[in-house]
């Protein structure tokens, strides 16, 4: 049998003398699991829809106008929710919680997008993601980043990624969930602070190309890695590129790759060797002390799980550092548990985010070292192309191309 929620153990008190009644909970009633499978249905037409609008239409007026479908669909009539962003939490606790099952519905937007993108690139991004769409319709006048301060903002995201996984499967929270900046505004009720931060996304957004997406959405890691071993995805000239430039300058991610200059397209020098087998060497040194940051930081990260806070404040209740007590640890004294108990617990658990965050800075170790190398390796590029990583298959670059008007011309000049 498994313990009642505190609230059951320790019921609220009665205000017998005032008459004070207190209030109802309310809650918004379950949705009927026809409706959550209409959220399937919907999603699946919309990720096939973009497919198709992306690929075959090359048609950035009708991916806008999905985009806008979805933002009213999946973000003010659902009010983002289920989310695919959030579902990574769902997913990782699963894995290491055994009693926990995944709803179906947050189980299909969790993998669907993801299978869509090793196939085809994200398309989820270009017209379905209800928080990339309202950041493009906010986009008014783009300014471009400097490269430099592009790849140092897009690894926050990893970070992110690492972040949320440890809290999931630590059973810290769903912290992608608590930080939503755009949910609170779908739902027009939350704290200030997150609203305020959405809006902050929002006017962002009018000159800077999806800051969230770029910069913070873990979800856009999965999605980016899946679409970078996709066989079909959005590539810009449907024949040989007159490197116009066109393209790049339309796009407002950063997510076209430059063509090599002529005088580049040469064998690496001795120099650009020395300096990749370098990079290549630290590797691992940046892998470890990824490892040994991420193990110091276990036990701050511990501190975010309520039986952890719960047994520091007991701890330091019974030792006399502070006075007083907390609501929380006045219900677990009159619970009668043996504080022992209690800190083993505790114990426990600072063990496994000590674990989790060694884990998490080896990824982020991985990925930056990754990164490292990769800005040290100069491929050779023959034409613009774009960034299977990067490129959220927005369909802008298509409007550009001159080569992509020939295509559309029909043989007597019209476009088809």
């Amino acid at each position: 049998m498994t313990a009642a929620p505190i609230n059951q153990r320790f019921p609220p008190p009665q205000f017998t003398e005032t008459g004070h009644q207190l209030p109802h909970m309310t809650a918004p009633p379950p949705r009927a699991g026809a409706l959550d499978y209409l959220d399937i249905v919907v999603l699946c037409i919309c990720l096939a829809l973009a497919t198709w609008l992306v690929l075959r239409r090359r048609a950035r007026r009708e991916v806008v106008l999905l985009s806008l479908f979805s933002l009213l669909y999946f973000g003010f009539w659902r009010n983002g929710c289920v989310c695919a962003i959030g579902s990574i939490q769902n997913l990782t606790q699963a894995l290491f919680d055994s009693t926990y099952a995944v709803p179906v519905t947050v189980l299909a937007f969790g993998v669907l997008p993801l299978v869509f993108a090793l196939f085809f690139g994200r398309v989820f991004c270009a017209a379905v993601c209800p928080h990339g769409a309202f950041q493009d319709v906010m986009l008014l006048k783009p300014v471009r980043l400097p490269v430099w301060l592009e790849h140092g903002l897009r690894l926050l995201a990893y970070v992110y990624l690492g972040l949320a996984v440890v809290f999931a499967a630590t059973g810290g929270g769903y912290i992608i969930c608590r930080f939503d900046p755009f949910v609170q505004i779908f739902r027009l009720t939350g704290s200030l602070t997150m609203i305020l931060t959405g809006v902050i996304f929002l006017l962002l957004s009018m000159f800077i190309g999806r800051p969230y997406c770029r910069f913070l959405c873990p979800y856009g890691v999965l999605l980016g890695l899946a679409g970078s071993v996709s066989r079909w995805r959005a590539r810009i000239t449907p024949d040989k590129c007159t490197q116009c430039r066109r393209c790049q300058d339309a796009c407002p991610f950063n997510a076209i790759n430059k063509v090599t200059p002529k005088a580049q397209q040469i064998d690496p020098t001795p120099e650009d060797k020395r300096r990749l087998a370098i990079r290549c060497a630290l590797l691992p040194l940046v892998i470890v002390s990824g490892l040994w940051l991420g193990g110091l930081s276990g036990d701050s990260l511990a501190k975010a799980h309520p039986t952890v806070a719960l047994a520091e404040r007991v701890h330091l209740e019974d030792a006399g550092a502070v006075p007083g007590a907390t609501d929380a640890s006045v219900a677990f004294r009159a619970e009668g548990t043996a504080p022992e108990k209690l800190f083993a617990e505790a114990h426990a658990l600072v063990a496994r985010y000590v674990l989790a965050g060694r884990l998490c800075g080896v990824w982020v170790g991985l990925v930056v070292g990754l990164k490292l190398i990769a800005l040290a390796w100069r491929p050779r590029r023959p034409e613009y192309e774009t960034d299977a990583v990067r490129c959220v298959a927005c369909a802008r670059c298509f409007d550009f191309c001159p080569q992509e008007h020939k295509r559309r011309q029909g043989k007597n000049g019209v476009l088809d």
